[in-house]
């Protein structure tokens, strides 16, 4: 059996992501052989400039159009070009990613504005999640980001975010503006729109 075509058919098949384990699973080979293959693919898809990426993200891969081909696809499926995150939900986007697991109230801390409703959109759009509850008086949420959040900002990992400033230096609070508006640059156009605080 020629399993990196068999892994193509089912990232195909798919359209989610899917764990690289379960692959392993299903197919009977090693985590190392998927992982290869998965490379493979990732590598002749690229190369090739065909109009399918298949995406690394982490534990989990997927396969999807390849973005350069987006206005087509938009017109031929006559979408419509979704608004971008508004300015203070990239802010409370950058501070999850940057200090994940956060609670709401460092958040708010940081911006030094309320983010309830911006916190709250961001996780009905799937952008962060709950992870856990923090072990002080009221047991607050902790928040982090999620793997939509890495296909939004078209990256595999964190580990590809623009470095953290140095808060305590007189210049870090305009480096995390500028780690901001480096985000807010990668900014995916097929984002859902998020006003408010």
């Amino acid at each position: 059996m020629n399993f990196k075509s068999a892994i193509e058919a089912i990232l195909f098949a798919s359209g989610e992501p899917l764990d690289k384990a379960r692959l392993s699973l299903c197919l009977g080979i090693s985590d190392e052989e998927t992982e290869s293959l998965i490379s493979e693919l990732a590598k002749a898809y690229s190369d090739e400039s065909k109009g399918l990426r298949i995406l690394n993200l982490g534990d989990k891969v997927q396969m999807c159009s390849a973005p350069e081909y987006r206005e087509y696809i938009n017109r031929a499926l006559e979408a419509r070009k979704a608004p971008s995150l508004s300015k203070s939900a990239l802010e409370v986007l950058a501070i999850v990613a940057y200090y994940q697991p956060v609670t709401r109230a460092a958040v708010d801390t940081i911006r030094g504005v309320d983010s309830s409703y911006t916190v709250g959109a961001l996780a009905e759009k799937g952008l962060i999640k709950v992870t856990g509850k923090l072990e002080a008086p009221g047991r607050p949420s902790l928040y982090s980001t999620t793997e939509s959040f890495l296909r939004v900002m078209d990256i595999s990992s964190l580990d590809e975010l623009p470095a953290l400033p140095d808060l305590s230096s007189s210049d870090g609070i305009m480096q995390l503006q500028e780690s901001i508006n480096t985000l807010m640059e990668r900014e995916n156009p097929d984002q859902l729109s998020i006003e408010g605080n």
